[in-house]
């Protein structure tokens, strides 16, 4: 599930920057996804966001966390257990720390950062399971330099719902970087269309807008796209992306503690 979260994931912006009015601690969006397989698109796991408030000794930050699960009746054929999170500033979203925790068909990832907007720096630990299963896990720790503006991918997943989209023109290109795997990515967001799409919360006036991941071949091709709602939330209603290793799909089934 890594690629479907790197596909919901700056040199200069077209679209308008602001602060965040797009959403706040409580919301719950949960989602259908979908892999073709053997021609046919197939509901293999269910993904949530969610946000929520937590208090530090300093400060009050925002939780923003992404869970992906399969089906019961997938388990046996390739379980999933994801949960990405990140705590980020609630009004520039400035991310302090993310966290990766990953368990696909028996692979085991954990990633933590922890962010240093003073030194543009990030501390990365990196745990896998060794080959060797009596000796456990090993550990990678490094001290990655980054560039200003840098987030990780689900700061930048929410980041992008705080743009002011309805400013922009079609055909409008914004550049993020995101720290991936302790490498930063250049993704490419370019404002396609406004469409009317039938989703399971109604039919939504939406932003349509194209991904594209630069020097990386995560995503294939130009078909990489994802439905925002035209209004003040920017919900994620629909996105459809193409793998190495084929197609899949993000299908809305609720959204609740809308801010708008």
């Amino acid at each position: 599930m890594k690629h479907l979260f790197l596909f919901l994931a700056l040199s200069f912006s077209l679209f308008s920057k602001a602060q965040n009015n797009a959403f706040q601690a409580g919301e719950s969006l949960t989602f259908t996804a979908g892999y073709n397989m053997s021609g046919l698109m197939t509901d293999f796991a269910q993904v949530t966001m969610q946000t929520s408030e937590v208090k530090t000794s300093s400060s009050t930050l925002l939780r923003l966390k992404c869970k992906a699960t399969t089906y019961s009746k997938w388990d046996n054929f390739f379980k999933i257990r994801d949960l990405y999170e990140s705590y980020v500033n609630p009004n520039t979203l400035k991310p302090y720390l993310y966290k990766r925790d990953i368990d696909e068909g028996g692979h085991y990832k954990f990633v933590k950062y922890n962010f240093n907007h003073r030194t543009n720096t990030v501390k990365s630990l990196i745990r896998k399971k060794s080959k060797n299963f009596e000796s456990g896990f090993w550990d990678r720790n490094a001290n990655i330099k980054i560039n200003s503006g840098t987030k990780d991918i689900v700061t930048t997943i929410y980041h992008i719902r705080s743009l002011d989209i309805k400013k922009a023109k079609v055909g409008a290109i914004d550049t993020f970087t995101v720290l991936f795997d302790g490498k930063e990515t250049k993704c490419k967001f370019t404002y396609v269309a406004k469409e009317t799409i039938n989703t399971a919360i109604g039919s939504k006036e939406c932003y349509k807008l194209r991904i594209n991941l630069i020097n990386n071949d995560a995503l294939k091709g130009n078909d990489n796209l994802i439905w925002l709602t035209a209004d003040e939330n920017k919900v994620p209603v629909y996105a459809k992306f193409k793998l190495a290793v084929g197609n899949g799909e993000l299908k809305i089934k609720s959204a609740t503690g809308l801010k708008n």
